[in-house]
């Protein structure tokens, strides 16, 4: 018959008028070429066309018409799948700590840590810096702990107004040692590192030597290491080690330890 409903219906290539599924042609999906009977893998792309590999490793483009291929026996559409996000890595903070976007630093809590100069203090700033402003602590450097007793009472620590103290050479049978065990507030966390100086907690590759040197007992430590490395004042030496810490990698796990365990203390809001 020639009526025209007829011939609209039976005119042109039908599969193209049929609506069928479309599908992301994912790598090593095996689809048939309708046409040709070519059946074969996903295996790549190739300007707008799929590249199909056989058994036998043959390989041909077909284009990605609709209803062009046949999946499992069924006329299916194939598309190109969707570049897959790649996952991006959270920043981090020099401490290692996960870097919050878009906060500011708190206010200053009554909460406090001190270090025993301003030398403990750069460094704790370079490393730990970002994490203590979000939670609103202060570092506060001392002139030493010889006194620490006394400035502690003078502190006034208690449950809102916690205290946490970094103290160097912080080992069994040290005057530092003797010096601490004044100290019992349950207010206060005093804890610290086996190194001399804050400068020996950063690891003596990062600063170019093999090992940091030893200095007789009786002179100063800092001046003993200028002296053994050939530098004239500790102040140079101390710009040396500074601009060679970036972040927690570059110094000694003891120190590290110490300065989490007074962050977690003075920031327990228990």
């Amino acid at each position: 018959m020639r009526d025209g409903r007829y011939e609209d219906v039976l005119s042109g290539d039908w599969r193209r008028r049929k609506v069928v599924p479309e599908v992301d042609a994912e790598p090593e999906l095996v689809v048939e070429d309708a046409d040709s009977g070519f059946c074969g893998a996903v295996v790549g792309w190739e300007a707008g066309a799929v590249v199909l590999e056989d058994r036998r490793g043959r390989r041909r483009n077909f284009p990605l018409m609709p209803a062009a291929f046949l999946l499992d026996g069924r006329p299916v559409t194939l598309r190109r799948p969707a570049p897959t996000a790649v996952a991006t890595a959270p920043r981090r903070t020099a401490s290692g700590s996960v870097a919050v976007a878009g906060v500011r630093a708190q206010v200053a809590k009554a909460s406090r840590i001190w270090v025993e100069g301003i030398h403990d203090a750069a460094l704790v700033e370079r490393i730990w810096g970002d994490d203590l402003r979000i939670e609103g602590v202060v570092v506060e450097p001392l002139d030493g702990i010889d006194a620490l007793a006394a400035e502690v009472r003078a502190f006034g620590p208690g449950p809102g107004r916690r205290l946490g103290v970094l103290v160097d050479h912080l080992v069994a049978g040290s005057k530092e040692s003797r010096i601490v065990a004044a100290v019992t507030s349950p207010h206060v966390l005093v804890t610290g590192h086996p190194y001399v100086d804050i400068w020996q907690a950063v690891k003596p590759e990062r600063v170019g030597l093999r090992a940091w040197p030893v200095v007789p007992p009786g002179r100063p430590w800092k001046e003993g290491v200028c002296a053994a490395v050939g530098v004239a004042e500790p102040a140079d030496m101390w710009r040396r080690i500074l601009a060679s810490v970036n972040s927690f990698h570059d110094v000694e796990t003891p120190l590290i330890n110490a300065m989490e365990r007074l962050i977690d203390f003075v920031t327990d809001p228990t």
